[in-house]
C-alpha cells in the first residue's frame, strides 16, 4: 500500500489517493476465487473444483476484480489512515481511479475531527428547578396501586357512566350482518370511547339481562370504507353490569400493595422516590442546559459526514431496540409507514447537538490534560457489572476498551464544567450575523446527506 496524495479540503474534510500493488491485489483476487468457486458452474468441473484460471478465461480476466477491490480497501484505506495520523470521524467516500493485473488505485475522501476553539466553560451558570412534591403529587402516584387492587363487582341496577357492561353484539346494516360487527362477551366500560360514537351513550340505563337495539353512525374517516358515514344497528344483549369497588385506603391496603405496615410509610416512600426522580431530571435540565453554553461559545466547523454518523448509529440503535421486541426492523417501517430516510431527517437534531457536546468535552480533556486511569476503569467496570448481575472481568471483555476510556474521559470533562458552575439565571444568549449562518448550515436535513460511517479494518466495502 502506497499513499500517493494527500489533500486537505474545507469543513475538515481529507482526500487520499491511495495504491495497492500487484501483490496485495493478487491476494486479494485469489481470497475472492476461493470464497466464490463453490457458486461458479463450469461444464467438465465438479461444482468447486474449477481452478481460477478457468473462470477467468470463460468469464475475463476482470471477473473477480470488483469484489477483490471491495474485500481489500478497507484495510489500506485504515493503513493509510493510521500512516497520516487521521483520526477519522465516519467511513470515507471512496471513488475507484485505475485497476488492473498490477493492482487498483482509488480516492478516498474522510471527515477528520476538527479543531475546535473553546470558549467559557467554567463558572458557568444555568437555572435549576426547585423540586416539590405535594400531598396531590403523592395521590397520583398512589393510583396504579389503587387500581391494581380495585375490584369488579356485579350490581342489580341501571349501568351508568363509568360501569362496565358484558356484552354480546352483532352489528347489521341494511338488515344484514357485516364483517367484524359481532362480540361475544365483550367487557365494555361506559364512557371509555372505545366504541364507535354514541353506542357507550345507549347503553346507559339498562340492567343484566336486557336486550338493546344500538343504533350509531360510522364516522366518516373510519377505517373501512364500506362502512365509513353509513348507518348502523347493533343487536346487544346485557349479561352483567360491573362497577368499581375501589379499597379503602388504610393500613392494611398498605400490607397488600406494598412491604410496608402503614399507609403513611407507603406514601413517605412514594414522595421520597419522586422528589428524587425530580431532582434527577432537574439535575439532568441544568447540566443540559451548562452544555449548550458551552458547545455554543465554541468555534468549530463540524464536517456533515461526522453527523450524518451519529444520526446512523442512533438509528441503528433504535433498529435493535425494535428487534428486540420481536418484530423486523423492515416490518416496523412497513407497518408505521416510516423510511430510513424520515428517520433520519428526525435524528439530525439530536446528533448534530451530540457531536457538538462530544467535541467540546474532547476539547476540555485536552485542554485540562484529563487522563483515565487504571483504577478508573476497573472502578467502572465493577459498576457495570453490579448493575447488569456479571462479573467485571467479563464486562472487560465484552465492553470496547477505547469507547470506555473515552466515556470516563468525557465525564471527567463534564465534571470540569459542572462541579464550577452555579445555579442562577442563565446568561442572555448571544445572537451574531455569523452564529446564524453557521447553524443554518448546520441544520440542514439529515436525509439530504450522505449516511457516513466510521471507517476500521474490519470495515466492509459498502461501494
Amino acid at each position: 500500500m502506497k499513499v500517493t496524495n494527500v489533500e486537505k479540503l474545507e469543513k475538515s474534510m481529507v482526500a487520499l489517493t491511495i495504491q495497492a500493488d500487484a501483490q496485495e491485489f493478487e491476494a486479494a483476487i485469489d481470497k475472492v476465487y476461493k470464497k466464490q468457486r463453490g457458486r461458479i458452474l463450469v461444464p467438465g468441473f465438479r461444482k468447486g473444483h474449477a481452478p481460477r484460471k478457468i473462470i477467468e478465461t470463460m468469464y475475463g480476466a476482470q471477473v473477480f476484480y470488483e469484489d477483490a477491490v471491495n474485500e481489500l480497501y478497507p484495510d489500506l484505506f485504515a493503513q493509510a489512515a493510521e500512516q497520516e495520523k487521521l483520526d477519522t470521524v465516519a467511513y470515507p467516500d471512496v471513488e475507484l481511479l485505475d485497476v488492473n493485473k498490477d493492482g487498483f488505485s482509488f480516492k478516498a475522501t474522510v471527515a477528520v475531527r476538527p479543531e475546535v476553539k473553546l470558549g467559557k466553560y467554567k463558572g458557568l451558570t444555568a437555572p435549576k428547578d426547585e423540586v416539590k412534591v405535594t400531598d396531590k403529587d403523592i395521590d397520583e402516584e398512589l393510583k396504579p396501586y389503587i387500581q391494581r387492587a380495585t375490584r369488579m363487582v356485579d350490581v342489580d341496577r341501571k349501568a351508568k357512566k363509568g360501569d362496565t357492561v358484558n356484552i354480546d353484539f352483532e352489528g347489521f346494516m341494511d338488515g344484514k350482518a357485516f364483517d367484524g360487527g359481532k362480540g361475544e362477551g365483550h367487557d365494555l366500560e361506559l364512557g371509555s370511547g372505545s366504541f364507535i360514537p354514541g353506542f357507550e351513550d345507549q347503553l346507559v340505563g339498562v340492567k343484566a339481562g336486557a336486550e338493546k337495539d344500538v343504533v350509531v353512525t360510522f364516522p366518516e374517516e373510519y377505517g373501512a370504507q364500506e362502512l365509513a358515514g353509513k348507518e348502523a344497528t347493533f343487536k346487544v344483549k346485557v349479561h352483567a353490569v360491573k362497577e368499581k369497588v375501589e379499597p379503602k385506603l388504610d393500613d392494611e391496603f398498605a400490607k397488600d400493595v406494598s412491604e410496608f405496615e402503614t399507609l403513611a410509610e407507603l406514601r413517605k416512600d412514594l414522595g421520597d422516590k419522586l422528589a428524587q426522580r425530580r431532582e434527577k431530571q432537574a439535575r439532568s435540565a441544568f447540566e443540559e442546559a451548562l452544555l449548550d453554553q458551552v458547545t455554543e461559545d465554541m468555534t468549530v466547523e463540524i464536517p456533515d459526514p461526522m453527523v450524518d454518523y451519529r444520526a446512523q448509529q442512533m438509528i441503528e440503535d433504535y433498529s435493535q431496540r425494535i428487534t428486540s421486541q420481536g418484530i423486523s426492523f423492515e416490518q416496523y417501517l412497513a407497518m408505521t409507514g416510516m423510511t430510513v430516510d424520515i428517520l433520519k431527517a428526525q435524528a439530525a437534531e439530536g446528533a448534530l447537538r451530540q457531536v457538538k457536546t462530544d467535541l467540546a468535552l474532547g476539547a476540555i480533556a485536552q485542554a485540562e490534560k484529563l487522563e483515565v486511569t487504571e483504577a478508573d476503569i476497573d472502578a467502572e467496570c465493577a459498576r457495570l457489572a453490579e448493575q447488569y448481575g456479571m462479573k467485571a472481568e467479563e464486562v472487560k471483555k465484552i465492553v470496547p476498551l477505547e469507547d470506555l476510556k473515552k466515556d470516563l474521559r468525557n465525564q471527567k470533562a463534564a465534571n470540569v464544567i459542572f462541579d464550577s458552575a452555579k445555579v442562577g439565571k442563565a446568561p442572555a444568549k448571544k445572537a451574531t450575523a455569523k452564529k446564524a449562518e453557521a447553524k443554518t448550515e448546520e441544520e440542514k436535513p439529515a436525509a439530504k446527506k450522505t449516511a457516513a460511517k466510521k471507517t476500521t479494518k474490519k470495515a466492509k466495502a459498502e461501494e
